[in-house]
């Protein structure tokens, strides 16, 4: 992996990590909420395998991203537009998991003459979506966060300083300890296991994290707040998992989610799959949907 910042047109800094095929499809990566500048080895060769070429930037307060204060999901476009003309790339695929999924959806709501397609794992739905209970399912961790966050930054700082600081130097295991009120059993089982994505957000978390937990909170009141773009404007394919075996982002999100999108989405449903096992299990499923999908309009 190589890890680069950018100087964006407002002077903020947008730091950014690429890795997989540097030769492969431009392939932007939104990672989740809490996280930071870090792709798992096992992306990274799942990548190389389908010719993809990963850069996950950083959202603005994470890592060496300036922060960005009171954004709104759509502001992540202007941001992928400015790193996507700096690579000199003119047309990608993305795809973003949990607090990633609504900025996928968001480039591809706006940018449908850059992006080719768009994959959302796990992606959180709107707040204000008619319809869905928007915390209905979630784990206790994740009630009493947007619980503080719909009271405003001043509830919701403390927490994620104490949480931010516990988790400054975290390893997998005490990482996985922190995140047991979030995580049903399927997904505990696999931040514990052997693979690599217990140290892998271990490692995101200590990089996000780097700076403080701006990136965190705002990303927390940016989800009780409206998108600043519209769903019925995505018109490229877009590929969407979910699992019912997850307490972070619960089923009815993505079930919200590919009703909305209906004519344009590929919703992928499942009984057996929870939050980590989307990024554990089936990733390698979703390049070669986005690979294809490439392929498909460049040919």
């Amino acid at each position: 992996m190589t890890t680069s910042t950018l100087t964006l047109p407002d002077g903020r800094a947008l730091e950014y990590v690429e890795g997989g095929d540097p030769a492969g499809v431009p392939t932007l990566v939104h990672h989740g909420t809490p996280g930071g500048p870090v792709l798992d080895p096992g992306w990274e060769s799942s990548a190389r395998q389908h010719g993809l070429r990963l850069v996950l930037a950083a959202r603005p307060g994470y890592a060496g991203s300036t922060r960005h204060p009171g954004r709104r999901v759509a502001d992540v476009v202007a941001d992928t537009v400015a790193l996507a003309d700096h690579l000199g790339v003119d047309r990608f695929v993305t795809w973003g998991w949990s607090g990633g999924g609504p900025h996928a959806l968001a480039c591809a709501a706006v940018l449908p003459g850059r992006v080719v397609a768009a994959a959302t794992l796990a992606g959180v739905a709107p707040y204000d979506a008619e319809g869905l209970d928007f915390m209905e399912g979630m784990g206790e961790g994740n009630i009493e966060e947007f619980g503080l966050a719909l009271e405003g930054e001043e509830a919701l700082r403390p927490l994620a300083q104490e949480q931010g600081a516990a988790m400054a130097d975290v390893t997998p295991a005490e990482l996985a300890e922190a995140m047991a009120p979030h995580l049903t059993p399927v997904d505990a089982a696999e931040i514990t296991g052997p693979g690599t994505i217990g140290a892998t957000l271990a490692a995101q978390t200590r990089t996000g994290f780097a700076t403080g937990v701006d990136g965190w909170v705002d990303d927390d009141l940016m989800f009780t707040r409206p998108w600043g773009c519209s769903l019925a404007d995505i018109r490229v394919p877009v590929l969407l998992l979910q699992g019912r075996q997850d307490a972070m982002v619960p089923f009815g999100h993505g079930q919200w989610l590919a009703g909305q999108l209906d004519g344009v989405v590929d919703a992928r449903l499942t009984e057996e799959d929870g939050h980590l096992t989307l990024v554990t299990r089936r990733l390698p499923e979703v390049f070669a949907w986005l690979r294809g999908r490439w392929d498909a309009a460049t040919g």
